[in-house]
């Protein structure tokens, strides 16, 4: 823990975050390397925050379990009504001392979360650091997930991003696309496979889902095909596997559309979901031009992430593809995407 992208990189983004802190706010500090402890009591003050960050050291091995049972005690015991209450969980690897089964893990956060209390979970470092149960616990608590190897990403995460990730304005939010066999011939959905919902929980308002926060954006893209052009998977042989598809078609919706959008969320505060539907036009398909400008930069981020992960249905797109089809950017994130991705090429290459 003690390498510069681990317990030094955590100091630095929490003192980032002091920095950030209102009136009214309150942070207390609590240590799981070997053996669970607390640092530092709920206060406001940034001297003393910054003081006992200083005082941190590098110890055996992650009790993670255990420390996050401490920090919910925490935050229980200074609970404000009405108020943001969130454990962040900064660490370098996996729990691999204290609860070692991972729905025991899950259900205290779910409680925790029921009772108000949300969870954000950062990573630091590499070796044994286990990403995939970061994002997992970080869902189950109603919160976010941010890897962190650098002070620049440490402000975004902590100052730029941290009013959407903490104030919520929406619970529960469901997102549900139904495309019409009679333009679309077959679909994918790119990424999201962890948040995906049962056809028949969207209408079930006891199913948990994910949280917006207030100025956050969330995009989805779905890779469809029209039909009558080739897809992934050739067209059936026999009528008979097709005459679903067509009797969908008729018994409801229209010949206009190409996909029904739903959408359903919670207020904050309230147990019942409100639901928004939205047809989309059968023109927008007609009419589609190749993307530009934020489009084209959203859809270079997700090939280049589906390349990393060895995705077979590309058709050759490769990381330069996805330098050419972002253009030009401007801004210091969207210029380091474009070299992380002209970097992938090179090792590619090699």
């Amino acid at each position: 823990m003690n390498d510069p992208d681990k317990l030094p990189m955590v100091k630095t983004a929490m003192r980032q975050l002091a920095g950030e802190l209102e009136r009214q706010d309150r942070v207390s500090i609590v240590v799981y390397a070997g053996a669970t402890g607390v640092v530092l009591e709920p206060t406001n003050d940034e001297r003393a925050i910054r003081a006992a960050l200083n005082q941190l050291e590098a110890g055996g091995s992650t009790a993670g379990a255990a420390g996050l049972r401490l920090a919910y005690d925490m935050a229980r015991n200074s609970y404000i009504e009405g108020g943001v209450n969130r454990v962040i969980l900064a660490t370098d690897g996996d729990f691999n001392v204290g609860i070692s089964d991972q729905d025991t893990l899950v259900d205290m956060i779910e409680r925790a979360r029921d009772s108000g209390i949300t969870l954000t979970t950062l990573g630091f470092g590499s070796g044994n650091y286990n990403e995939a149960m970061m994002e997992q616990i970080a869902n189950h608590g109603n919160g976010n997930y941010a890897y962190i190897d650098s002070a620049m990403e440490a402000r975004k995460v902590l100052s730029d991003e941290m009013t959407s990730t903490l104030f919520t304005i929406a619970h529960d939010v469901k997102i549900q696309v139904e495309f019409n066999p009679a333009h679309v011939s077959q679909y994918r959905l790119i990424g999201y496979e962890n948040r995906a919902l049962r056809e028949e929980d969207f209408d079930n308002d006891t199913v948990d889902a994910g949280d917006i926060g207030a100025g956050h954006q969330v995009t989805a893209l779905y890779e469809i095909v029209p039909v009558g052009e080739d897809g992934w998977v050739r067209p059936r042989r026999y009528d008979g596997n097709r005459e679903g598809a067509r009797s969908v078609m008729r018994e409801g919706g229209s010949g206009n559309e190409v996909a029904f959008v739903q959408l359903r969320y919670k207020l904050p505060g309230q147990d019942r979901s409100r639901l928004i539907q939205q047809p989309v036009s059968s023109r927008m398909l007609a009419n589609a031009r190749p993307a530009r400008g934020d489009m084209a930069f959203v859809a270079a981020v997700a090939a280049y992430g589906q390349s990393l992960r060895g995705d077979t249905l590309l058709n050759g797109f490769a990381f330069d593809d996805a330098v050419t089809l972002a253009g030009r950017q401007d801004g210091y994130w969207r210029e380091e995407f474009l070299q992380l991705a002209g970097l992938a090429e090179t090792l590619d290459a090699r």
